[in-house]
């Protein structure tokens, strides 16, 4: 598992490396983020296990992936966390709105789910 999050780390997309640069290093609030971390048998795009807050952004290919999305959104809400789920595209124009949704969402626990 921790092979397969470092090859996801190493090949991130536009998106990812965008919202990276905006999360690392305790830039958002103090809060320590994580990159393509496992929880379970699941990796997650970005995760604050201080906040417990998933954020996935996903391409199209999770419009056929859904089933499997739910499955693993469901794991980790059962394992007590948050899960967001931005659009690559989302991310790439509107990266500070994605950015003071997550935010807020590390106060706010009663924020989860897709936001488009």
């Amino acid at each position: 598992m921790n092979d397969y999050a470092r090859d996801l780390r190493n090949n991130a997309t536009d998106a990812e490396r965008r919202l990276w640069n905006r999360l690392r290093r305790r830039q958002l609030g103090g809060f320590k983020f994580r990159r393509q971390h496992p929880i379970g048998r699941y990796v997650c795009d970005f995760v604050c296990l201080e906040a417990a807050v998933v954020v996935e952004i996903d391409g199209s290919q999770h419009v056929i992936d859904a089933p499997y999305d739910a499955n693993r959104d469901t794991f980790l809400r059962s394992n007590g966390f948050r899960v967001l789920r931005f659009w690559n595209g989302d991310v790439l124009s509107r990266t500070d709105s994605i950015v003071e949704t997550i935010f807020e969402a590390l106060y706010r626990p009663e924020m989860d789910g897709r936001f488009d």
